[in-house]
C-alpha cells in the first residue's frame, strides 16, 4: 500500500471511529454529562444527519476545488469538532461538536474512493477502493474497541484525543506525499453536476437509498445499543464488553469479505439472503442476550451478518448510477447515515417507552424484516420489467440487466 494509500485509509479509519465509537460510550457520557442512556444515543443520530444532510450538498459544491486541497481542508472540521467534543461542557455542547464534525464526513469519503482509483492503474483500483475501505472495517475491529477502552479507562474525552491525534498524522501524511498535480475530475466537466442531480431522482436510485436506509437502521438500532445490553442484560464487566468488540469488529471483517463475494454473484439476491439472515441472528439474539455465552456468540455472528450487507447495497447504487459516480458515492454515505441515525433513534425510543434494552434487537429485526420486503418487492419488478444501469446522454454503457 503506497503512503497516499495509507494516509486516506488513516482518515476513513478516524472518521469510523469518531462515528460509531459514541455507542460504546454511552454509559460513561451518560453518566458524566447527567443524562439518560437514550439521550446520550441521539449523540449517534446527530452525527449521522449531518452527514446525511449536508454531504450530498459539500460534495456538489466542491467539484471544482484541487483534490489535494479539498481533502486537506475536508478535515479541518472534523479535527475541529473533535476538539469541541473534548472540551464540552455539557449535552449541548458536545450534540452541536457532534453535528460539526460530521459536515465533511461524506464528502471525505467519497473524495477519498475517488483519489483510490486516480491514483492506482487500471488494474488495480479494485485493489485500492478496498483498502480504502479498510478503514471503515478496521474502525470497528480495532478503533471501537480501543476507544472504548480508553473511555472506560482514562475518560471519554481521552478517546476523542486519540482521534485528534491519529487524524493530525493522516492530514501530515497527505500534505507531504499525495501529489498536487492531480487530473481534473470527472465531476468539475461542464454539465456534471446537472447530470449526476438527473440521475438520482430515478426510481432505481431512490428504491437502492431506501433500502440501504432501512438496513443500516436495523443494523444501528442493536449495535447502539450493544454495550447497555451487554452490560445490563448478559452482565459482562466493562473490562468483558472491551474484549467482546473485538469480536464483533472481527466478525465485521469477516462478513464484510462475505459479503463482497454475495455481491459479485448477483446484488440483489444478496441482500435478500443477508437481511434473511439478519433478522434471524437479530431474533437469536433476543432469545440469548440473558446467557453469556451464548450472547457472546451471536454477538459475533450479528458483526459478521451486520457488516456483510455494506458491499451489496454499495454495489446496488453503483450499478444503478454509473452517470452520478461521485454523488452516488456521497449519497450512499449519506444513506448509511440516515440509517445509524434511524436505529439510534428507534433503539433509544424502545428503552423510553419502557420496553428495556433486552427488547431492542427485536425492533432491529422487525425493520430488517421491512427492509427486506422492500428489497423482495423491489427485485420482483425489476425482473418483470428488467432495468439497465442509468447513463449519461453522453455516454455508452453496458451492463448486464439481471445484475442490477
Amino acid at each position: 500500500m503506497s503512503i497516499t494509500l495509507f494516509a486516506l485509509m488513516l482518515g476513513v479509519f478516524c472518521l469510523g471511529t469518531a462515528e460509531i465509537v459514541i455507542s460504546g460510550l454511552l454509559p460513561v457520557v451518560a453518566a458524566d454529562l447527567s443524562i439518560s442512556v437514550p439521550d446520550a444515543g441521539l449523540l449517534v443520530t446527530g452525527y449521522a444527519l449531518g452527514v446525511t444532510i449536508v454531504g450530498p450538498f459539500v460534495t456538489l459544491l466542491t467539484t471544482k476545488v484541487p483534490r489535494k486541497t479539498l481533502i486537506l481542508g475536508l478535515m479541518a472540521p472534523f479535527i475541529l469538532g473533535n476538539i469541541g467534543a473534548v472540551l464540552a461542557s455539557d449535552y449541548q455542547m458536545l450534540m452541536a461538536a457532534r453535528i460539526f464534525t460530521a459536515l465533511s464526513h461524506g464528502t471525505f469519503v467519497a473524495v477519498a474512493f475517488s483519489l483510490a482509483v486516480t491514483l492506482s492503474p487500471p488494474n488495480k483500483q479494485g485493489s485500492a477502493m478496498a483498502k480504502i475501505a479498510l478503514g471503515f472495517n478496521l474502525a470497528n475491529a480495532l478503533g471501537a474497541p480501543l476507544g472504548t477502552f480508553i473511555g472506560q479507562n482514562l475518560g471519554w474525552r481521552a478517546t476523542f484525543v486519540a482521534i485528534i491525534v491519529i487524524a493530525a498524522i493522516s492530514v501530515a501524511l497527505i500534505a507531504i506525499f499525495m501529489p498536487s498535480n492531480l487530473p481534473r475530475s470527472e465531476q468539475a466537466m461542464p454539465r456534471a453536476m446537472r447530470r449526476e442531480i438527473s440521475v438520482l431522482r430515478h426510481p432505481n436510485v431512490v428504491s437502492a437509498v431506501l433500502i440501504t436506509v432501512l438496513a443500516q437502521g436495523a443494523v444501528f438500532t442493536a449495535s447502539t445499543y450493544v454495550v447497555p445490553l451487554l452490560m445490563d442484560v448478559s452482565l459482562f464487566s466493562p473490562s468483558a464488553v472491551s474484549a467482546l468488540l473485538v469480536v464483533f469488529g472481527i466478525g465485521a471483517v469477516i462478513g464484510n469479505f462475505v459479503g463482497g463475494r454475495l455481491a459479485d454473484g448477483h446484488v440483489m439476491r444478496g441482500i435478500t439472503i443477508v437481511l434473511s439472515s439478519l433478522v434471524m441472528v437479530l431474533v437469536v439474539f433476543w432469545m440469548t442476550s440473558i446467557v453469556p455465552l451464548l450472547s457472546a456468540i451471536t454477538l459475533f455472528f450479528f458483526g459478521a451478518v451486520g457488516f456483510s450487507i455494506i458491499p451489496s447495497l454499495q454495489t446496488r447504487i453503483q450499478s444503478v448510477a454509473v452517470a452520478a459516480p461521485t454523488l452516488a458515492l456521497s449519497v450512499n454515505v449519506s444513506a448509511f447515515n440516515l440509517g445509524n441515525g434511524l436505529g439510534a433513534w428507534l433503539g433509544g425510543a424502545v428503552i423510553d417507552l419502557g420496553f428495556g434494552v433486552r427488547s431492542v434487537p427485536v425492533a432491529a429485526a422487525a425493520l430488517a424484516a421491512v427492509s427486506l420486503a422492500a428489497t423482495v418487492l423491489v427485485w420482483g419488478l425489476n425482473r418483470r420489467v428488467p432495468s439497465s444501469p442509468i447513463v449519461a446522454e453522453d455516454r455508452c454503457t453496458t451492463a448486464r440487466s439481471g445484475d442490477v
